[in-house]
């Protein structure tokens, strides 16, 4: 495909979602309630559909196929996990959030613990969503970059810099907004793309609508439980209850994807949202496990040397043909920018509300000026993270890394709600950010004892030559030791729950 063609659909798509923002806030005064909780006038349904789109984000489309190959359907796992954390957020977080009238869900923690304890998790939050936002638009562009930009000698930081440009373009006006609306078209797209793809990739393995089920489910490539190793990383209590608190954390207690639910009329209809955003979401999730699966076997029946984060966009590009070409680039699109541009949103929201605390400080008129200018600002700092990324990132499936990342930076945030609602004991409120700090270094230095220990302890005259003894260390440790997957979350949530109680206030 010619790139002028590429340019051309990217340019269409994109016009289509300004065109598509421009009608939904025309007649929208645009104030700071508009922009941060839509007037909270959203449908629910909207809401919980654009939400597939935010959640899985360009990362699924991309590394969810790409683990298939080393890691089967055990991913389905932590997916099943998030089942149970959605719960809790329906019945524990949502009534909070309601109850209390949270623009920003960090402002809890300021009534529970008080300022320090705020600007903590706030801050922790702008760190997550920040380099998890980054995370994802990284994925893509470099994506773009391989298929279209180089071969147009366009450097990667001006297609970060037009990508970041053009999320900006229709989301400066009305925020979440028009969020809401947009995001349900770019589901839209995503999952035509992905069920476009899956027919033609089953038809090119000669596969039909009432063999291809029988066909996943026979492959020793669709394994979904693992109950065989405690010491995997791929064990399955490990991942389903990771998953659990992952979806906790990463859905409940981020800001981005609570002020969809916070657009909502009402509590009801908020909880309505996420019972069917649940169903919706694990049913989407296992059918992009499913394209892995027919993506590998098509690679390794054709000697295409494909795998990981460049499986689907090879395959796509260069074998699939022009059609499947165009779907897997409008999908790819799809669901990288529905999650980033509420990612930027939630980033002006949060950093406006909790680190500026514009509604205090300023008028109706100088809180939408500000306001602006920190979404520009967050726009320029996206970009900036984003390009760093580049000599950062030189292996392995970006969903692995921005789980792993997550572990760390959303674990104290886990400690923080859990303490503050299943007890009733006060803090010593200024040692709360040390304890978030100290959390995760800890955390960090767990993760590396087996490594370090295996390290200390082998027999090296068993290594192979062509290999160094770090190498043969990790291979040993692999085998033998404990594995820390996503689990690091819970242990991170643990230690920040547990210095939370040595810091506590003389008061109780």
């Amino acid at each position: 495909m010619k790139p002028i063609t590429i340019i051309t659909i990217i340019l269409a798509y994109f016009l289509l979602l300004i065109v598509f923002s421009f009608f939904v806030s025309r007649k929208e005064e645009k104030t700071n309630d508009s922009f941060f909780k839509g007037n909270k006038q959203s449908p629910w349904y909207l809401v919980a559909f654009g939400m597939i789109g935010a959640s899985l984000s360009g990362v699924t489309f991309i590394s969810v196929p790409g683990w298939i190959e080393s890691s089967q359907f055990s991913y389905m796992q932590v997916v099943l996990g998030y089942i149970v954390g959605y719960f809790v957020i329906a019945t524990v977080l949502l009534p909070l959030y309601y109850k209390l009238n949270l623009t920003s869900i960090y402002t809890y923690l300021e009534s529970r613990f008080g300022g320090y304890s705020y600007k903590t998790g706030a801050s922790l939050f702008l760190l997550s969503r920040v380099v998890g936002a980054s995370f994802r638009l990284y994925l893509v562009a470099n994506v773009l970059q391989i298929i279209l930009f180089d071969e147009l000698g366009i450097q990667f930081w001006q297609t970060v810099t037009i990508t970041v440009l053009l999320i900006w373009l229709y989301t400066f006006k009305s925020g979440i907004k028009t969020i809401v609306w947009t995001d349900t078209l770019q589901t839209l797209f995503m999952l035509i793309a992905l069920g476009v793809t899956i027919y033609f990739v089953s038809d090119s393995l000669g596969l039909t609508s009432s063999t291809i089920v029988n066909f996943i489910s026979e492959s020793s490539l669709s394994k979904t439980f693992f109950f065989e190793d405690v010491l995997s990383k791929d064990y399955f209590w490990k991942q389903f209850i990771s998953g659990a608190f992952i979806a906790i954390v990463m859905t409940g207690l981020d800001q981005d994807m609570m002020q969809k639910n916070l657009t909502c009329r009402s509590l009801k209809d908020a909880q309505k949202n996420m019972f069917w955003f649940t169903i919706v979401l694990t049913i989407v999730n296992l059918v992009f496990l499913c394209l892995g699966l027919l993506l590998t076997v098509y690679a390794q029946k054709n000697g295409i040397d494909a795998h990981k984060d460049d499986l689907f966009p090879i395959l796509a590009k260069n074998y699939l043909g022009a059609g499947i070409f165009v779907f897997f680039l409008l999908g790819l699109i799809a669901a990288a920018y529905s999650s980033a541009d509420s990612a930027l949103t939630a980033l002006t929201t949060s950093f406006s509300i909790d680190i500026l605390n514009i509604e205090k400080k300023y008028n109706a008129e100088k809180q939408v000026k500000v306001r602006k200018t920190i979404h520009v600002l967050i726009s320029l700092l996206l970009i900036l993270v984003i390009i760093s990324f580049k000599y950062l990132i030189n292996d392995a499936s970006v969903i692995s890394k921005l789980f792993t990342f997550a572990g760390y930076t959303y674990g104290p945030l886990l400690g923080l709600y859990a303490f503050g609602l299943f007890t009733k004991i006060k803090v010593r409120d200024k040692l709360v950010p040390i304890i978030a700090i100290l959390s995760p270094i800890l955390t960090y230095l767990i993760s590396i004892a087996t490594a370090i220990y295996s390290f200390l302890n082998m027999d090296f005259s068993n290594c192979e030559i062509n290999k160094t003894k770090w190498e043969c260390a990790v291979e040993y440790a692999t085998n033998h030791y404990y594995q820390f997957g996503f689990e690091l979350l819970l242990i991170n949530g643990l230690l920040t729950f547990l210095g939370l109680i040595l810091i506590r206030s003389k008061q109780n």
